[in-house]
């Protein structure tokens, strides 16, 4: 498979991503009475996942996170020279699924990017009010433990074609523990895509949804082979 056939899937798999996941926080998740609530919204994004890794996994891996392809590289599953055309391709496709929710959602007549646009934040900008340093360990934990599932998940040695359930449940868990705290990104390219709609705070405070998620991936690319690689098999008798 072509790394330009690699990169459009996972254009199309973050394309997904962010309009369903996000997508489902604007569209969906206020609704008097019908709302989803944040729950739904933790089930939609693990949903996006779940669904592209069975459609595109096959085709490049489903990343559709640069902390993913960044920890999967530093646990040597994935080569550097690919890194910059994956990257790219997730953050474009980050960038249109926010701008076809932006095409969807303005329609509304009461629509305001005031709201935030589903960005993620800190401070006053955190759905709860959670500061920078509570923002910033949540973040770098929680992506710790995503690449901790994924790299575990599609080990070798893992039971086959369960890979995608478990990383979608991981996605949708650490959504309904972080939602409340940064409305959760552990992916810079979810959180570029709508940032750069909303604008102001959005972008300001963008930088920590950079490097917490990227530091905890590449702790995670780090610590997942000293625990996970196989021990020679002891002498028999």
């Amino acid at each position: 498979m072509t790394l330009g056939r690699r990169a459009a899937a996972e254009f199309i798999g973050t394309f997904w991503l962010v309009f369903g996941g996000c997508g489902s926080a604007v569209l969906a998740a206020g609704i008097p009475d019908l709302g989803i609530g944040f729950v739904g919204v933790s089930l939609a994004f693990g949903l996006t996942v779940l669904t592209m890794a069975y459609a595109v996994g096959h085709i490049s891996g489903c990343h559709l996170n640069p902390a993913v392809s960044l920890g999967l590289w530093a646990a040597r599953r994935f080569p550097a020279k690919e890194l910059h055309a994956y990257i790219a391709a997730q953050l474009l496709g980050g960038v249109v699924g926010a701008a076809v929710l932006y095409a969807i959602a303005s329609g509304h007549p009461e629509f305001s990017l005031a709201g935030g646009f589903a960005s993620n934040g800190f401070g006053e900008h955190s759905p709860e009010g959670y500061p920078l340093l509570s923002a910033l360990v949540a973040e770098l934990v929680l992506t710790f433990m995503f690449l901790m599932v994924i790299l575990g998940a599609t080990d070798s040695r893992a039971p086959q074609g369960f890979a995608p359930l478990a990383i979608g449940l991981a996605l949708t868990l650490i959504h309904l523990i972080s939602i409340p705290v940064t409305n959760t990104s552990v992916n810079p390219a979810r959180s570029t895509g709508v940032a750069l709609f909303a604008g102001g705070w959005a972008l300001q405070q963008l930088w920590a949804f950079w490097v917490a998620p990227i530091v905890g991936a590449l702790l995670a690319g780090a610590v997942y082979p000293l625990i996970g690689r196989s021990d020679p098999e002891s002498p028999s008798g």
